[in-house]
C-alpha cells in the first residue's frame, strides 16, 4: 500500500501532460439531474473528480456572513456514519487527496485518487459520503467556529486583509459580492448548527451539482461515478439569482496602520465569466499590469521611478461582474505619488490603448505560457469544473489560443474605454501617510 502511494505521488510530481486541449470534453446529465463534464485520459493511473455548487459567499446575507464557507469546511468533518478521523484514515489508506474550492460564486469539493478499482472504490465511497451525507457534528462545528473567529481576529491586524475587505465593501456596497468570504467575527459567532444544515439542504442540491471527472476511466464508469455521487443529494432548484452589479460610488479611503509601507488598492466592476469582452480585456490587462516585468505599470512605477517593488492588475471574472483590481505597496511618504502615477498610467492606457509592439509581445507571452496551464490532470480538472459551472463552450480550451490571436489593438482600446472608468474607481490606502 505504501509502495502504491509512493508511485502515485511520484507520477503526479514528475509527469508533464501533452496538450489536453486535443482531448474532447463530454457532457451529459446524470439521472439525478446533475450536470456532468468528463475528459478521459489514460496516460496516468489517476482519477480526479470535482463536485461544485452555487454555494459561494454571495449566497450569504449580512447577518449570516461566513455561513457558506463554514458549511463547506464542515463537509469532511464526519460524514455517512464515519467520524472525522475515520474519514481521514480511510482516504490516507489508499493515498487519496481531498481538496476544496470556494469563492463568491461557488463551493466545491474535489478528490484525487489512483484509478485502480480497489483504491478508487474506497476513495469514491468516502467522497460520496462527504458530498451527500455530512453530519455537521456539533462539537466539530463549535471548534471550527472558534478557529475561524481566531483567524478573523488575527487577519484584522494585517494591512492586506484590511485593504481587501474595505475595497470590496466600497466596490460592491450592498451587493452580495461585497460580503467577506470568511464572514465577520460577530456573524460567525452566532451561527447555529441548524442554520448550517438548512443551508446545505437548500444549496447542495442534485439539480445544482456540477460533476467534473478526468482521468483513467471510461465514459460508462464516469457516468456511474457521477450518479453515485449525486443520487442522494437534497432535491431543489438549480442555482440562485444574483442582482446586476452597478458602478460604485467613486472615492478614496485612507486608513491608518502602523506598517512601514502603504498598501494601495484600486478597483472597478470588471468581467463576467462569459463576457463577450473577455479576451480583449484579458490581453489588454496583460499589457497594463498582468504581464510582470513587461507590463506598463511595472515599467513606470518600479523600473523608472522605484516607487514600488511590485505592482499588478488583474480581472477576477465571476457570474456577475467580478472585480478589476490594481494593487501595489510603497513607502508611506511616497504613497500619494505612487497612487497618482498609477492613476495616470491607467488613464493613459485607456485613452490611447496599447501599441502593436506591446500587443505582439502579450500574445506571445500568453500563448507561449498556455501549455503550462494545461500540463497536468490537476490543472485540467480545474478548467473542467469552471467550464461546467459557468456553462462555457466545451471547446473553450481549444478556442483559447485562437481567441487570443484574434485580439486587436482597437478591440482592447474599445473594450477598456467602454468597461473601465478611471474616474469612477474606488481606492483604498492602508497605512496612509495622512489617514482620514
Amino acid at each position: 500500500m505504501h509502495v502504491m502511494r509512493f508511485v502515485f505521488f511520484l507520477l503526479s510530481s514528475i509527469y508533464a501532460q501533452w496538450s489536453f486541449a486535443a482531448l474532447p470534453i463530454e457532457q451529459w446529465h446524470a439521472p439525478s439531474g446533475a450536470r456532468v463534464y468528463f475528459m478521459e485520459s489514460r496516460d496516468l493511473p489517476i482519477l480526479d473528480v470535482s463536485v461544485d455548487f452555487s454555494a459561494g459567499s454571495s449566497t450569504d446575507t449580512p447577518d449570516k456572513s461566513g455561513r457558506a464557507a463554514l458549511t463547506l469546511l464542515m463537509l469532511s468533518l464526519g460524514a455517512g456514519g464515519l467520524s472525522e478521523d475515520q474519514v481521514d484514515n480511510a482516504l490516507a489508506d489508499v493515498g487519496a487527496q481531498l481538496g476544496a474550492h470556494f469563492d463568491r460564486d461557488r463551493a466545491g469539493v474535489k478528490l484525487r485518487t489512483l484509478s485502480s478499482v480497489q483504491e478508487r472504490t474506497q476513495a469514491l465511497d468516502i467522497f460520496g459520503r462527504i458530498v451527500q451525507s455530512p453530519e455537521f457534528a456539533a462539537n466539530a462545528l463549535e471548534r471550527e467556529k472558534a478557529r475561524i473567529m481566531a483567524a478573523l481576529n488575527e487577519a484584522e491586524t494585517k494591512p492586506a486583509t484590511i485593504g481587501s475587505r474595505a475595497l470590496m465593501k466600497m466596490l460592491y456596497g450592498s451587493h452580495p459580492y461585497g460580503l467577506p468570504s470568511s464572514g465577520e467575527i460577530e456573524s460567525v459567532s452566532r451561527l447555529q448548527r441548524e442554520e448550517v444544515v438548512n443551508f446545505y439542504r437548500s444549496h447542495y442540491t442534485a439539480a445544482d451539482a456540477v460533476v467534473s471527472i478526468m482521468g483513467d476511466v471510461s465514459r460508462a464508469e464516469a457516468a456511474a461515478i457521477a450518479e453515485s455521487l449525486t443520487r442522494e443529494l437534497p432535491q431543489g432548484k438549480p442555482g440562485h439569482a444574483l442582482p446586476e452589479v452597478t458602478p460604485p460610488v467613486a472615492g478614496t479611503k485612507r486608513i491608518a496602520h502602523p506598517a512601514s509601507q502603504s498598501h494601495i488598492l484600486l478597483a472597478y466592476p470588471g468581467l463576467r465569466r462569459d463576457d463577450p469582452d473577455y479576451f480583449p480585456l484579458l490581453v489588454g490587462n496583460h499589457i497594463l499590469g498582468g504581464g510582470g516585468f513587461t507590463s506598463r505599470l511595472m515599467e513606470e512605477i518600479r523600473q523608472k521611478r522605484g516607487l514600488a517593488y511590485s505592482v499588478h492588475s488583474h480581472f477576477s471574472p465571476l457570474r456577475e461582474k467580478g472585480p478589476f483590481e490594481i494593487g501595489l505597496q510603497t513607502q508611506k511618504e511616497r504613497s500619494e505619488d505612487a497612487l497618482s502615477l498609477t492613476q495616470k498610467v491607467l488613464e493613459d492606457f485607456i485613452a490611447d490603448g496599447p501599441t502593436e509592439k506591446e500587443l505582439a509581445a502579450a500574445r506571445q507571452n500568453i500563448i507561449g505560457g498556455f501549455p503550462l496551464r494545461i500540463d497536468s490532470n490537476r490543472k485540467i480538472i480545474g478548467y473542467l469544473a469552471m467550464i461546467g459551472f459557468y456553462n462555457l463552450p466545451l471547446t473553450y480550451l481549444d478556442d483559447y489560443v485562437k481567441a487570443v490571436e484574434r485580439v486587436s489593438v482597437s478591440q482592447i482600446k474599445d473594450a477598456f474605454q467602454r468597461r473601465i472608468n478611471p474616474a469612477g474607481m474606488v481606492t483604498i490606502v492602508v497605512g496612509a501617510a495622512n489617514p482620514e
